[in-house]
């Protein structure tokens, strides 16, 4: 699977844009080639609004791109802020629940070195995963990376705020494993789901 994610920072009008979301861009994703679905969160307080957009391959992520170019601006227009746009390839996906709306997300920010990814995975897989779906209220995990740059996302989602509390907690407790292996842990983003649309 392969995902594009959009990052509004400085956003003023989140429920502006998850109407936006719903009404304009859902229909317009729902046609292109290889969608597969769409997670919308947002830190109210921090002015965060994110867009994931999942694809079944490389070639129909970019390839729709184009598409909703018209649509990135107007949320710029309903919004405000400052938009980066980035595309990842999701290498690890466990879910015990789908998150709905309302559910508890961790963003944490990751690097490393690009020929590292594949060993790292393993590795992640074998020995993180396993802790991490076994923690009270788990609801759903993706790790997604840029092999090109070495630069990832890991996305949490809990079933509630103590659950995301613990999530974090264990996660701050593991980052040693992860910088002896050549991990870099960069910005941690609390959000919560506003809209999720998964055909």
């Amino acid at each position: 699977m392969f995902t594009r994610v959009l990052t509004f920072r400085g956003a003023k009008n989140i429920d502006g844009g998850v109407g936006l979301v719903r009404d304009s861009a859902t229909p317009v994703l729902r046609e292109q080639k290889g969608y597969r679905g769409t997670n919308v969160s947002a830190d109210r307080d921090g002015g965060v609004f994110g867009i994931l957009s999942l694809w079944d391959t490389e070639a129909n992520r970019d390839g729709s791109f184009d598409a909703l170019a018209g649509l990135r601006q107007q949320a710029l227009d309903v919004m405000g802020g400052e938009l980066t746009v980035e595309n990842f390839e999701e290498l690890v996906q466990e879910v015990a629940a789908p998150p709905t709306v309302g559910s508890p997300l961790m963003i944490t920010r990751v690097s490393m070195d690009p020929s590292k990814i594949d060993e790292n995975m393993a590795f992640f897989k074998s020995e993180i995963v396993p802790r991490i779906t076994a923690a009270p209220g788990f609801r759903a995990l993706r790790n997604m990376m840029d092999r090109k740059t070495g630069r990832g996302v890991v996305g949490s989602a809990g079933a509630d705020e103590d659950a995301m509390k613990n999530a974090a907690e264990q996660a701050q407790a593991r980052r040693p494993e992860g910088e002896a292996r050549g991990v870099n842990f960069g910005e941690v983003s609390y959000r919560e789901i506003v809209f999720t649309d998964m055909p």
